[in-house]
């Protein structure tokens, strides 16, 4: 039986699993390859990241057409990443197959046990709340947007009964908050993100921070004349994590209503992870301080020295960006090589370090594109004897991923949302037709995998629950004779163009050789795909999947921005 990959996807996220041969090796020979990984770095930036090396052992010891001819020009694609080589004679266990990862990113090791699933929205509501009110330290939310309901009204009442405890506890350090959200998406309305938390801001000021991400492709005539309904489309701040001391949920879900009650997404908390949480929280603070930050006046403004996203120059701002946020993933890249080597010895002994986690992160705007290339590379890399399943609430592969899905020997199996569990289903005016244009996507798709008479290898399905919308995303890897997934992707990317190109994303790979953790996600997995059907050609000739020609025709064009 062929190995298979399943994506599934939702609006604003992504996820993923993945497995390799000898999924079932001992962890010692595969924490060894990793530690072979490491290779001495210069001075200077042992000098930069030696207080935080200490740090963390202290813790564990204790309208014009003109004006949007830019965004409609072809998108340059990524360059394939080249196959990093193996060491002679290495083992192929189960770390080694994905061994190439640590050489490109920050590879984190945990225990298993430490890793759970969430499987509802309410779940996800319910752990959010009890996580903010029992915070000591620190809490930091990222996230599309903040809803302005009462189930948000409780979680930001949640956030002040911390912050009140904390002030009242003269011998614990005072609670820091800092909340990262997308400027346009947060600014819509006269009730919004941002006056959802003012009176929190202005009541804590010294403890909150409030910071607004603005892309620096919105700006001039665009910004002026694109309807605040639609200048999301531009590019947003999309990651979805929320941290809380030393714990986190990475997640597709927003801050809203709707994914707290009945839009299935994705969830996975990591419990007691201190260093995980620190390249988290340093990671948002690293973007919030390129974003302009929000005052008790409800007025918005740039830190001192920062280039304005957009009233500075374009590559100024992006360069300066990036510059501030790859300075944190080569700072905790170097560190966890220096701790794998510096605890080698020690740590060998430790079995229960069953799991690895690999950041991934995609800005492209701002020059980075660290999550594309490991995506391209896991697709590229999936044999013959492997099952993808990957999911997406907006099923719109970009043209490197649709190719390598198409080109691979891997079996993909695909879940994306009906047309009536689409977050755009039944809305007014242009909105309404994204559903159609989706359809439109998913039917180009299939009729190319029929062409290719690979029905058999990539099957498409569709998710169906009533009253539900669909927003998951991510990915499962098996591994040839495994019944359970040794790797998956979890987070905000959707593998589509917005996701590759336009806005700011962060998401998870997690490898693992911890059984529970692998029936999580293989039970994840299942109950996802149990409410969704194959798609086939009937499926498109149903009255109800009539797609009207102008969608047709202005799809091509409006893709790259959804």
């Amino acid at each position: 039986m062929p190995r298979t990959v399943v994506f599934v996807g939702g609006g604003g996220g992504g996820g993923a699993a993945v497995c390799g041969e000898g999924a079932m090796a001992a962890p010692m020979s595969w924490r060894r390859l990793v530690y072979s990984v490491y290779s001495p770095a210069l001075a200077g930036v042992f000098t930069r990241i030696s207080d935080r090396l200490f740090r963390a052992r202290d813790r564990r010891g204790g309208s014009s057409i003109l004006l949007l001819a830019p965004l409609l020009a072809k998108t340059e694609l990524a360059p394939e990443c080249a196959p990093a080589a193996t060491a002679p004679g290495a083992p192929r266990s189960l770390h080694a197959h994905f061994r190439w990862m640590a050489e490109r990113v920050p590879a984190f090791r945990v225990n298993g046990a430490r890793v759970h699933v969430l499987a509802s929205p309410d779940q996800f509501y319910q752990t959010l709340k009890a996580r903010v009110r029992t915070a000591k330290r620190r809490v930091v939310l990222a996230s599309l947007y903040l809803g302005t309901g009462q189930l948000e009204q409780d979680l930001v009442n949640c956030l002040q009964e911390a912050l009140e405890s904390s002030q009242e506890n003269s011998h614990a350090p005072d609670l820091k908050v800092s909340v990262l959200l997308d400027y346009t998406r947060g600014s819509r309305g006269q009730v919004n993100s941002r006056t959802m938390l003012l009176p929190l801001l202005r009541r804590f000021t010294s403890q909150m921070r409030v910071s607004l991400y603005h892309t620096p492709d919105l700006r001039g005539l665009l910004r002026l004349l694109v309807p605040q309904r639609f200048n999301e489309t531009i590019g947003v701040q999309h990651i979805k994590v929320y941290l809380f001391d030393d714990s986190f949920i990475i997640s597709g879900a927003n801050l809203s209503d709707s994914y707290f009650t009945n839009r299935q997404d994705r969830y996975v908390l990591l419990e007691d992870c201190g260093e995980l949480a620190d390249f988290f929280s340093e990671l948002v603070e690293a973007v919030g301080d390129v974003s302009l930050q929000l005052g008790p006046d409800d007025s918005v403004a740039m830190r001192d020295g920062m280039v304005h996203p957009y009233k500075g120059d374009r590559q100024d701002f992006s360069a300066a960006a990036s510059k501030r946020i790859m300075e944190v993933v080569d700072m905790a890249r170097v560190r966890q090589q220096l701790l794998l080597s510096q605890h080698r010895e020690e740590e060998e002994g430790q079995e229960d370090e069953d799991t690895w986690v690999f950041p991934l992160v995609q800005m492209k705007p701002l020059g980075i594109q660290v999550d594309e290339q490991v995506t391209q590379r896991l697709l590229r890399d999936a044999g013959p004897d492997s099952t993808v399943y990957l999911t997406s609430g907006y099923f719109n592969l970009t043209r490197a991923y649709m190719s390598l899905v198409l080109g691979a020997g891997a079996g993909y199996r695909i879940l994306t949302a009906s047309p009536e569990v689409n977050g755009f289903f039944g809305a007014k005016g242009v909105a309404g037709a994204i559903p159609d244009a989706y359809t439109h996507i998913a039917r180009q798709f299939y009729e190319r995998v029929r062409q290719l008479g690979q029905q058999g290898r990539v099957q498409l399905h569709e998710y169906h629950r009533p009253k539900w919308t669909f927003h998951a995303k991510g990915l499962w890897y098996y591994l040839h004779g495994q019944d359970r997934p040794c790797l998956t992707l979890i987070g905000s990317p959707n593998f589509g163009y917005r996701s590759v190109h336009r806005d700011l994303e962060a998401q998870i790979a997690i490898v693992t050789e911890n059984e529970q953790l692998q029936d999580q996600l293989r039970e994840e997995q299942e109950m996802l795909y149990q409410r969704s059907s194959e798609v086939s050609r009937l499926t498109f000739e149903q009255p109800d999947r009539h797609v009207k020609l102008w969608v047709k025709l202005v799809t091509p064009f409006i893709k790259n921005f959804f």
